[in-house]
């Protein structure tokens, strides 16, 4: 596989940048070498796509990566055209098979799946935030893993409004799952495609001192470019977009994939998801990206100072804040649908 990369910024050296990660220096001496990663799953193949991202990561990293971001639903896939059998009112018995199926590819959180992506991470010493598909029980979700470069899993997001049809096959996350870590790196969260377009999920996380915020996404519109680069000048951080780009021969052929509504006008080299990744800086530029022309490795040189000196201008909960005016309340608490009173009881009793 061919894959392009793309270093707007000026090269510093010939080597892998190896970060300052003394967080009592001056902040500003502070430079990460961040990549997007733009590509496609092997659908239905999660043990396949586990070793394409482990080749990507492997490349990323030779680049001198610090950072790489794949895109929204990486592993267990972004289910593009498919129906799943649904209409008001009715399923069908092959939209019901269609279901078993991308669940059987999705992932259990923890599982062997994410412990072999933190190793992954470990091996090439790389923070990693990665797209899944979480299955808890026979309920599936859109999340974002995240690991640190000696091979931590951190903890996940889960998205919290699904789009359109994607709230008939994933789960709606809640408040318990906004990261944003602090690392050796700066302080990384996560939001996923049009959750990015939720103001109130954004100052969540601006609130939570959010610095590299990553965009997962499976929208390939040239509008989405205008919403990164809304998100990086409002929240003064850097914006980190990764899409896959697909073509119809990379998900499995009809009558076993059907995408709807176009399947007969597709040959297997149309284009279905353009990608579209893309890099912004905390002023809103571009560093790197965008990219519509194939699978491609996407990389840019973050200046942290960079934050600093947006955020002089412009610092949403801060400065430009009037929270005796406007304020927002964050239920940050895991929802959970059945509680046993038997197990609680006898946490109280190990207490006493």
């Amino acid at each position: 596989m061919s894959l392009v990369t793309t270093t707007p910024t000026p090269t510093i050296n010939d080597g892998p940048i190896i970060a300052e990660v003394d967080m009592g220096s001056d902040f500003n001496a502070l430079t990460v070498r961040a990549t997007v990663i733009q590509a496609s799953t092997i659908f239905y193949d999660t043990p396949a796509t586990l070793d394409k991202a482990d080749r990507l990561l492997a490349e990323a990293a030779s680049y001198g990566a610090q950072l790489v971001v794949f895109p929204e639903a990486f592993i267990g896939g972004y289910p593009r055209g498919s129906g799943f059998g649904v209409s008001i009112g009715n399923r069908t018995a092959k939209g019901r098979e269609d279901f078993r199926k991308y669940h059987s590819a999705a992932i259990d959180v923890p599982g062997p799946e994410v412990d072999r992506l933190a190793a992954m991470a470990g091996k090439y010493k790389v923070h990693l935030v990665m797209g899944v598909i979480e299955k808890d029980g026979y309920t599936l979700y859109c999340t974002v893993l995240f690991f640190d470069s000696q091979g931590h899993y951190l903890g996940k997001h889960r998205k919290i409004m699904p789009t359109a049809l994607e709230r008939v096959i994933w789960g709606f996350g809640d408040g318990s799952t906004i990261p944003v870590f602090e690392t050796q790196i700066g302080k990384i969260g996560a939001a996923i495609c049009w959750e990015n377009k939720m103001p109130l999920l954004r100052t969540a996380m601006y609130a939570k001192g959010v610095e590299i915020y990553c965009a997962p996404t499976a929208d390939s519109r040239e509008l989405w470019q205008a919403s990164m680069a809304h998100i990086a000048h409002e929240g003064g951080c850097f914006v980190l977009s990764a899409n896959q780009f697909c073509r119809r021969k990379d998900y499995p052929p009809a009558p076993e994939y059907v995408f709807e509504g176009s399947e007969e006008d597709l040959t297997p080299d149309s284009v279905v998801c353009a990608g579209g990744s893309v890099i912004m800086s905390p002023s809103g530029a571009v560093l790197a990206g965008p990219n519509y022309e194939g699978e491609a490795l996407i990389t840019a040189d973050l200046d942290l100072g960079e934050i600093a000196r947006a955020k002089f201008d412009f610092d949403v909960v801060g400065h430009y804040a009037r929270p005796e005016v406007l304020s927002l309340i964050v239920k940050d608490h895991p929802t959970i649908p059945v509680t046993f009173t038997s197990a609680s009881t006898e946490t109280e009793e190990k207490t006493k």
